[in-house]
């Protein structure tokens, strides 16, 4: 048999050595790892009770303390659990092994599981703390709002006001000056205009009749028509009804 990292050493599917597979708690493991060297990490019991197999594990004193939880300092009286009983479970028909990996990235079968567990913390006043302030530190906002004695001065100095802000306000201030005088007399401007031009942009009628944008362009949308391409693209002209109107109304005469 082979893989891509070479030949497999399978000396342990040839001795039939049997491992267990054991769950362990997130924090058990973290423990773990901060044992030195290839100390010892705890004592495993094994006892037979009324012919029962009960199997729990003890974590040595000295991994017990907690440096911290959710990144902050613990507080002195909170330790981890140190008994921990197992919950035995059966492999249930399936064949599993355990593989492990040298230096080299040589794989190599550790042995066939004989036995899966899962190791759970005993319900008493340490495992109760550790888990009441893991729960505080959760519920804690991440950010907080803190009070300062001075003003934190930075080579960034953020904008007041953009551009783009000035404009409209700098618009919708000078609509707000304009007040609007009856329709007829706006007629009359717009017409009297007419009668110097034929074309005319929004912005120079606004500034002849002094009316807001919107309300002009209501008045225009009646009597005139904008173009849209063209010459004379984005402007205004009288419909053809109102062209001339007074050299109409003296031919007429």
């Amino acid at each position: 048999m082979a893989s891509d990292k070479g030949e497999l050493d399978l000396n342990g599917a040839k001795q039939n050595t049997g491992v267990w597979l054991v769950k362990l708690p997130k924090y058990l493991a973290q423990q773990w790892g901060k044992a030195t060297g290839r100390g010892e990490v705890g004592k495993l019991r094994i006892v037979k009770n009324q012919g029962k197999t009960e199997v729990s594990f003890t974590l040595n004193e000295e991994l017990a303390s907690i440096q911290d939880i959710g990144g902050k300092p613990a507080p002195s009286f909170v330790t981890t659990p140190r008994e921990h009983p197992f919950q035995l479970q059966s492999v249930g028909g399936q064949t599993l092994t355990v593989f492990t990996e040298n230096l080299l990235d040589k794989l190599a079968i550790e042995g066939i599981v004989v036995q899966r567990a899962e190791c759970r913390p005993a319900a008493n006043e340490h495992y109760m703390q550790m888990k009441r302030r893991q729960i505080e530190e959760s519920s804690k906002p991440k950010r907080q709002s803190q009070q300062i004695e001075k003003a934190i001065t930075t080579n960034y100095k953020p904008v007041s006001n953009h551009q783009y802000n000035i404009e409209y306000e700098k618009k919708k201030k000078d609509d707000g000056k304009r007040a609007r005088v009856d329709k007829q007399q706006v007629l009359d401007m717009l017409f009297s205009a007419f009668e110097k031009h034929q074309y005319y942009n929004l912005k120079d009628l606004v500034d002849i009749t002094k009316q807001p944008v919107m309300y002009l362009k209501e008045i225009l949308r009646e009597i005139g028509v904008y173009n849209v391409k063209g010459t004379h693209k984005n402007t205004w002209e009288l419909r053809p009804e109102y062209r001339h109107y007074q050299g109409e109304e003296e031919k007429n005469d």
